[in-house]
């Protein structure tokens, strides 16, 4: 059997002033638990923008009436609040969830040899970004769920989306100097996605923000424009959307593109083609909330391959350290 070594008064000091450094010094996970530990942290920042919405489309935004505590009298929900305090207050709850699973990427970056401080700051990055929406997630609730703060709190996820697809891709690819699969033409017109990308997710939060599903049984007050409007112009952002990313796929062919970025944007087209059925369908059924919940989850799995798209068109080769003679590069990781 082996013994395991006797904490020292010092390592205790030590794992008190810098606790990541003393895990470090003891543990150097495999590069598949680094890449592992980045995708529940992307995972648990897509699941937690769901549960939002199941919050707001069951209308328990206001299950736990006030922020940080549940009730002015208690920090958890109480049987007298009902299906509607569970709900909300099971949401919060799993904001601690998703801390863990950041604080995983975290600790897992900062002990991978040698140390990649970039993947440590992603992983720091997610963090703030974490506690910074739960602050803003306590204002929407103190504020009665204002349309504004609502949307506010969408953008901010979506935001952390990115910032955990970025650490999962760094994960997969070394440090070496970014070196471009494609011709600058071709990277343009992905940014133009990208743009139109990021106009679809606006105009989404203005429908939500408009629409009939405030998140609450009582008055809510809503952005004053007519929904259906909106939700037109959302349709034909959509299209642009599907419309760019099939040209894409098409000047990837024409260039003889390497297979990377193929891949990823015919899984994008797919996954458009698919949100384009539920948002049809859930605008002509009068948004049945399952359907909306779907339309949510779609739109961060869009955003996530958007961002795949991206990333795609430029490899990383792993940097081997040869001390004393000069770095080698290895060659480079699959996308």
């Amino acid at each position: 059997m082996v013994r395991v070594p006797k904490l020292t008064r010092a390592d205790a000091v030590a794992a008190l002033r810098n606790p990541l450094a003393f895990i470090a010094a003891r543990w150097t996970p495999d590069p598949r638990t680094v890449q592992r530990a980045a995708l529940a942290a992307l995972v648990m920042s897509v699941v937690i923008v769901v549960t939002g919405g199941a919050v707001r489309l069951t209308g328990s935004g206001l299950g736990c009436p006030t922020w940080p505590t549940c009730t002015e009298t208690s920090l958890t929900t109480t049987r007298a609040m009902g299906i509607h305090g569970v709900i909300e207050f099971g949401n919060r709850m799993l904001t601690y969830v998703l801390c863990a699973a950041v604080g995983w990427a975290i600790i897992a970056a900062r002990a991978e040899k040698p140390w990649r401080r970039g993947l440590t700051r992603l992983g720091w990055a997610q963090f703030w970004v974490v506690m910074g929406n739960a602050v803003l997630g306590g204002i929407v609730v103190l504020v009665g769920l204002n349309p504004y703060t609502v949307a506010a709190h969408f953008l901010l996820s979506t935001a952390l989306i990115t910032v955990a697809a970025v650490m999962w891709q760094r994960t997969r690819e070394g440090d070496a100097s970014a070196r471009p699969l494609v011709g600058k033409s071709v990277g343009q017109l992905v940014w133009f996605l990208v743009g139109a990308s990021l106009l679809l997710i606006v105009a989404g939060t203005v429908v939500t923000g408009a629409g009939p599903h405030a998140g609450d049984s009582r008055e809510v007050h809503r952005i004053p424009i007519d929904w259906e409007t909106v939700a037109k112009l959302h349709a034909v952002l959509a299209w642009i959307v599907v419309t760019l990313t099939f040209a894409l796929w098409f000047v990837l062919k024409a260039v003889d593109a390497p297979k990377g970025p193929l891949d990823r944007t015919r899984e994008l087209f797919l996954i458009l083609l698919a949100q384009g059925v539920i948002g049809y369908v859930q605008y002509f059924t009068h948004l049945p909330e399952l359907l909306v919940g779907l339309h949510m989850l779609g739109s961060g799995l869009i955003w996530i391959w958007v961002l795949r798209v991206l990333l795609s068109l430029r490899e990383r080769a792993q940097v081997v350290a040869d001390l004393p003679g000069p770095s080698v590069e290895t060659a480079p990781a699959t996308v």
